[in-house]
This record gives structure tokens, sequence and C-alpha cells, in this order.
């Protein structure tokens, strides 16, 4: 069951999928992880990263052998599985999916700009003007979406070394002794970094996108690989920055450490990081409503671009109901389990299940 090929010239090189996975795994998560993980394996919890970021090379390998056994991307691995009735029904519940993960990044990144910038900033009038600009990115086509990517995550990368301020202030020997947690209090650490890992499963929605899609795989665990190290090393920073007291009343650690960066040409350096990860939670909202416009067209056989327009309608429609820090948490919750859910459950169940039809297609062959 061969999927109809994408044209060459829609199609990516290999190696930027590095960026597309990287990309979307780098966004509103990151500003507040720290608190989260140590509520359950204190400072301890580093480990935890590199655990969780271990998992997910054994899901990215499960991805490849999904797509390259089904020949396309999930929903023809779905039709592969289970026929094209069942098939297009299971892959339409991952068209909410990306509408919910949308709606959570721009509305969580809206919540960052009301608390340390502007508090009385329109939730609808900021998301309207956002979601055009991601509407008017997604009708450039997908690798103008991949472009996003690139340069959301190349231009504000210097943010990163801003981290080092804290460096100076901070004492290591807060993350000693070390392994003091059980094995249990670990794991659900790495379990609540799923909020702030998933994303990479992205590569199942666009595999027909890639040129040569094997030489891709390993730049995806390349940037699986780089994320661990980013999140990993930026834990350590804010676990010895901060006392696990002070760390418990931290919501966005990240955001705080930035208030001690001085620079002689600005004084609230922290304005400049927000202003700054506006480009870096636009390919994440972009790639998001790429993908479930695709699924639409996919599923429903709709044109992608109404598919965009539908999307959008559905986060402004929802958006400015979220107005209070519990609603927001709730979704970014509920956002983290499904998105546990579909990674680390889903995706091995229909990897078992592509290679039994596999099994099955080949003796009704012989």
């Amino acid at each position: 069951m061969k999927e109809q090929p994408i044209p060459e010239r829609l199609q990516i090189s290999p190696f930027l999928v590095f960026y597309m996975v990287m990309s979307i795994q780098i966004g509103i998560g990151v500003l507040g992880y720290q608190r989260i993980i140590a509520m359950d394996a204190g400072y301890d919890a580093w480990i935890s990263i590199l655990f969780a970021g271990g998992c997910i090379h054994v899901i990215i390998w499960m991805i490849y052998k999904i797509c390259d056994t089904a020949g396309g991307d999930i929903v023809t691995a779905h039709k592969y599985v289970a026929g094209n009735f069942i098939g297009k029904a299971l892959s339409a519940i991952f068209i909410g999916y990306f509408i919910l993960f949308s709606l959570t990044v721009i509305r969580t990144f809206i919540e960052v700009i009301q608390v340390w910038m502007f508090p009385e900033l329109s939730t609808f009038w900021f998301s309207f003007g956002f979601t055009i600009l991601c509407v008017y990115i997604i009708f450039g086509g997908f690798r103008t979406v991949v472009g996003t990517a690139f340069f959301g995550l190349v231009l504000p990368a210097y943010l990163l070394l801003t981290f080092g301020w804290a460096i100076k202030f901070s004492n290591f020997y807060n993350l000693l002794p070390i392994w003091d947690h059980s094995i249990k209090e670990l794991l659900t650490a790495s379990y609540h970094m799923s909020l702030t890992f998933i994303g990479f499963e992205i590569i199942i929605f666009f595999y027909p996108f890639i040129k040569e899609p094997k030489k891709s795989q390993k730049w995806a665990h390349l940037a699986v690989l780089t994320t661990t190290l980013i999140y990993t090393i930026l834990a350590i920073i804010t676990f010895a920055y901060f006392s696990e007291d002070q760390l418990s009343r931290q919501i966005w650690a990240s955001l705080t450490m930035w208030k001690i960066v001085e620079m002689p040409f600005v004084e609230r350096f922290e304005y400049i990081g927000i202003a700054n990860w506006n480009l870096v939670i636009l390919p994440n909202v972009c790639i998001s409503i790429w993908i479930a416009s695709r699924l639409i067209k996919r599923v429903f056989n709709i044109r992608q671009k109404v598919g965009v327009f539908f999307v959008v309608a559905a986060v402004l429609s929802v958006i400015s109901f979220l107005d209070t820090r519990i609603k927001i948490n709730t979704l970014n919750n509920y956002v983290g389990k499904m998105g546990f859910a579909f990674t680390f459950i889903y995706i091995p169940l229909l990897f078992a299940a592509v290679m039994i039809a596999k099994k099955l297609k080949k003796g009704k062959k012989k």
C-alpha cells in the first residue's frame, strides 16, 4: 500500500529534520520545567531528563520503522494496519491533538507576556495577530514552514549563553548527594518532562516530505540528543542557582534567572528574552497548525488552506476562555498527558501492529 509520492520540489533535505525536531521540542516548556521535575525527584531530576531522552531515541527508531514499512506517514500506517475507514478515523483524532497543542503554546506564551511585561495585553487580539502570521507562513508551503523552524532555532540560540550569568552565583553542592531519590520518583519526574519533550513525534506526520528519509534518521537522533543535553545542563545550572525551597516558588525559573543578566544597554534583559521567544514559539505553532490542516486534507479530502482556517478559527474561538492560571495549567497538564500517551504508549502499539500486519501480508503472498 504505497502512497502517491510527494514531488521532489516540495521535499526537504534530510539534515533539516534536525531543525524541525529541535524547534518544536524547545518551546514554552523550557521556561519552567525545572520546578515541575524537582517536585518529584528533587535535585536528582537531571537524571530523569537523561533517562527520558534515552527513551525517546527508541521511539524515534520505531517511528522510522513504522513509516518505512507502511511507506508513508501516520495516515498510511493506520490504513496499512486497519484499512481505509478505521485508519482515517484513527488519524482524525490527531487533528484535535495538534489543535490543542497550538492552543497550549500560544496561551501559555501570552500568559508569560501578561505576567512579566503587559498585564493588560488582549489575549484574543495577540492570538489573532500571531495566527495570521502563521497562516501567511503556512500558505508559503511546507518548505517555508521548515525555513521558519531553521531561523526560529538559529536566531535566538544566543539566549542559551545568557544562562551562564547564573553560574557565578551558583552553588553546585546543591546537587549532592547524587541519587538520593527512589527509582519511582525518578521515573515520575521523567513522566513530567512529557510536555517539555513532546514534539519529536512530528516526524511521523511529515515523513513523506523528506528526501531520502532513511538518511534523516541520524539527524532526528542528533536533534533529540542536543535537546536532552540542553535541558540537562540548564536544569543543573538552575538547581545550583536556586535552593529547593526557592525553586518551588518559581513558576518560570528560566525567566527568573534572566533577571540577573546585566548589560550596559539594557536594564531588564528578561524583556529582550521574552520578545525573542516569539521566534522560538513561532515554528511550534506553524508546525502544529500545518500538521492539523494536513491531516484534515488527508482524512476528509478538504483543501489544506481551508483546513488551516478551520484550525485557526478553533484556536481563536476557545483561547479567550482560558483566562486564569488554573485553567491554563490544567490545559498544559492535559496536553502533557496526551503527548505522553501518544509518544510512549500509542507509537509502540502502532509499531507492534505494523510489524504484525507486515508478517500477515507476507504470509498471504506466499
